[in-house]
């Protein structure tokens, strides 16, 4: 028993070093207000720690084995409906398991939208995300990654703001003198939320959190990814079951449609059953999507 620890142990060495958590930004954090810099958590109904509120963002990064050879490097975007942050099964567990293949993993806390702690709350998730790309692709030596080989993955709302970054990296919402390049080299979108426009398929408490639902015409475009997606965005492969009830694959097939549209590389794995949120392990599927997602990423030249 002692020898198979030893060995099991190991090997997880061999792939993973310590992870540490570090503030998004120095000085002060753009677009905020005098909230303080208090971060809360609750026990959500299922038993799993969850942000409720997040005033000071942060990157818990998981830095692989700098004799690894992919070089590759992913940020890590939690959803929860931009009301919460659930920061365990769709952060941390998902870091570990790139860890595990000698990915190195940035966990991003973003700020959850709220007009009493910040201005223009619909950008800010954004300019979080942005932030973190930027930080990684400035510190891609002491991380040990390839600065053309960084990806992004987020799941529900996450996968939303994922895909926000994906389609739209390029935009200077506030000037923090950073000049690097946001785009992702590829992305992975689990169980999106990507229309803000179509009421039959929108998750409506996104809609509401981030834009408001009585958001207009033109704010409800700007927010669908799927109207956003240009020959310049990333490789995407794009993850979902087809019960979904919260979140329509709806969502996903529209994305997958409008990157076929534009001839960037995408694939899109659909599931029978699997509901929503089920993180890393999709318990009602034999099939599993990190395997079929580290194909693809062979494919592209990521790993």
């Amino acid at each position: 028993m002692k020898l198979i620890f030893f060995i099991a142990f190991s090997l997880t060495m061999t792939f993973t070093r310590a992870q540490h958590e570090i503030p998004l930004y120095r000085g002060k954090i753009p677009k905020s207000k005098d909230c303080g810099t208090e971060n809360k958590t609750q026990i959500n109904q299922w038993g799993q720690e969850v942000y409720t509120k997040v005033n000071t963002p942060t990157l818990t990064i998981y830095q692989a084995n700098s004799a690894n050879i992919n070089k590759t490097g992913v940020l890590v975007i939690p959803g929860g409906g931009y009301s919460i942050l659930a920061t365990n099964h769709e952060g941390h567990d998902i870091a570990k398991a790139f860890n595990s293949i000698g990915v190195t993993a940035f966990v991003l806390k973003y700020r959850l939208p709220n007009d009493s702690c910040m201005y223009n709350k619909e950008w800010v998730p954004f300019l979080d995300a942005q932030a973190a790309m930027k930080h990684i692709r400035d510190n891609t030596i002491e991380y040990g990654i390839n600065p053309d080989k960084i990806g992004v993955i987020g799941f529900s709302a996450g996968g939303h703001l994922a895909s926000t970054l994906a389609t739209q990296y390029q935009l200077n919402i506030t000037d923090l003198g950073s000049r690097t390049n946001a785009r992702p080299n590829f992305a992975i979108l689990g169980y999106p939320v990507i229309s803000m426009e179509e009421d039959s398929i929108v998750h409506k408490g996104s809609r509401n959190n981030l834009i408001g639902n009585d958001a207009s015409s033109a704010t409800k475009e700007q927010f669908s990814s799927h109207l956003q997606v240009s020959r310049f965005t990333p490789p995407t492969f794009l993850f979902h079951a087809k019960d979904d009830k919260t979140v329509s694959v709806a969502n996903s097939i529209k994305m997958k449609a409008a990157l076929d549209a534009q001839k960037v590389p995408a694939e899109l794995m659909l599931m029978e059953k699997g509901g929503h949120g089920f993180g890393l392990i999709n318990k009602q599927e034999p099939s599993d999507w990190f395997k079929v997602l580290q194909t693809w990423m062979k494919g592209q030249g990521f790993l």
